[in-house]
């Protein structure tokens, strides 16, 4: 598997994601080959060497003609359907720029389709944006890996006025999101840098493992005071480890005045909203009340919703989260014949060994109800078919 891994240590802009990709090898003549599929010719895309602070760079700029006007969500879409680019490439900008004015709404208190686009639907904008998604192509990824992302601080001026960063719309876009602390002043991150890396990165956190092939840097397009204004991409093949990796968001919340039915109540809400797992420990609280530690183990996509849950279903003022990494190993289904009926089985792997094997709880219980017998028994008896290869093979 071909790994790409942005280290956002200065942001990211969209001419830094492009400088990014033509500094590990993508062609630049394939590049412009792809946008002419665009048919805009309201621009003029330039690609030079630069030094950042001693480190070499590509920078990428698109310079609009005078009188080029801006453009709706519609307007772009349009202009992306009705390309010769493929469908794949189509889908991942049109996603892009989708969650990019849903941001941009969100913050105008508007819809979609109504919001004017500025700085969003200018042509640099549509050029960076399908350029990224061309690029994913281009650099033969199967999947890309972003490291936390920070913003920078102080403050930015945008068409509506002078906002502290992140910008209204790079803040929205980057809800559920790991954030680096940074003390570089100045906008670090912009929405379209946001809006692509969140729209087509597979997972955020450090490093994966991999073998490094190359590694190359985009420039933005400012001088940064502490740290080069660049955006490293790491490109290499992912190490076989065995097993896999990936992101949780762990929530947690004390309690101290929610009745047991609440919290119940709470549990069922949260996997509802698409926790992978809840549960409760005893502690003792202050003014030594004893309440219990509320955790919640849930996707970045789905944090929102859970945090949505936990302050109205359990009345806490505060919620806390992090983010893990966590290793898991990779997960299988088999079934086994027995003779309380056929019983699925879950199996963990690392690399070709099963380490894990258990039976399937739903399936014993039913089973058990359904013969009258006690749900252990159906349990050892589906262990013991596995263990003597009684699995059931699929047609």
């Amino acid at each position: 598997m071909r790994i790409g891994y942005f280290d956002c240590f200065s942001g990211a802009s969209g001419d830094m994601i492009l400088g990014a990709f033509l500094s590990v090898g993508v062609s630049e003549d394939a590049l412009r080959t792809e946008l002419a599929k665009l048919k805009l010719d309201e621009y003029e895309l330039t690609v030079h060497k630069m030094q950042k602070q001693g480190l070499a760079a590509t920078k990428v700029d698109v310079k609009a003609h005078p009188g080029h006007h801006h453009r709706r969500l519609g307007d772009i879409v349009r202009i992306i359907e009705s390309s010769a680019l493929s469908e794949r490439i189509k889908q991942r900008a049109t996603k892009v720029f989708t969650r990019l004015a849903e941001a941009e709404a969100k913050v105008h208190g508007t819809t979609v389709d109504q919001v004017h686009f500025h700085e969003v639907g200018a042509v640099d904008a549509i050029v960076d944006i399908v350029g990224a998604s061309i690029c994913f192509d281009l650099a033969g990824l199967d999947k890309v890996v972003c490291s936390p992302i920070p913003v920078g601080n102080g403050t930015v001026t945008c068409d509506h006025g002078t906002f502290s960063v992140p910008a209204p719309a790079t803040a929205e876009l980057l809800a559920g999101v790991p954030i680096a602390a940074c003390d570089e002043k100045g906008e670090l991150t912009t929405p379209t840098g946001a809006a692509i890396l969140t729209s087509l990165a597979d997972a955020f956190g450090g490093l994966p493992a991999m073998r490094i092939e190359r590694c190359g840097y985009g420039a933005g397009s400012r001088d940064g005071q502490k740290r080069p204004n660049a955006l490293r991409l790491i490109v290499g093949q992912a190490e076989e480890t065995g097993d896999e990796a990936d992101q949780v968001v762990v929530l947690e919340a004390n309690l101290d005045d929610a009745t047991g039915e609440q919290i119940g109540h709470a549990f069922a809400a949260l996997l509802a909203a698409g926790a992978l797992d809840v549960f409760t420990v005893p502690i003792m609280m202050k003014k030594n009340r004893p309440g219990v530690l509320l955790s919640v183990l849930t996707t970045p996509e789905t944090q929102a919703a859970c945090e949505d849950v936990l302050f109205t279903q359990t009345g806490t003022l505060g919620v806390r989260r992090h983010i893990c990494t966590r290793r898991k190993l990779a997960r299988e289904s088999r079934t086994v014949q027995t003779r309380f009926g056929p019983i699925r089985m879950k199996l963990g792997r690392r690399g070709n060994d099963i380490v894990v094997a258990s039976p399937e709880y739903e399936d014993c219980a039913e089973a058990a109800r359904r013969a009258g017998v006690g749900l252990r028994e159906v349990m050892d008896e589906a262990g013991h078919a596995w263990r003597t290869g009684m699995e059931l093979r699929s047609p």
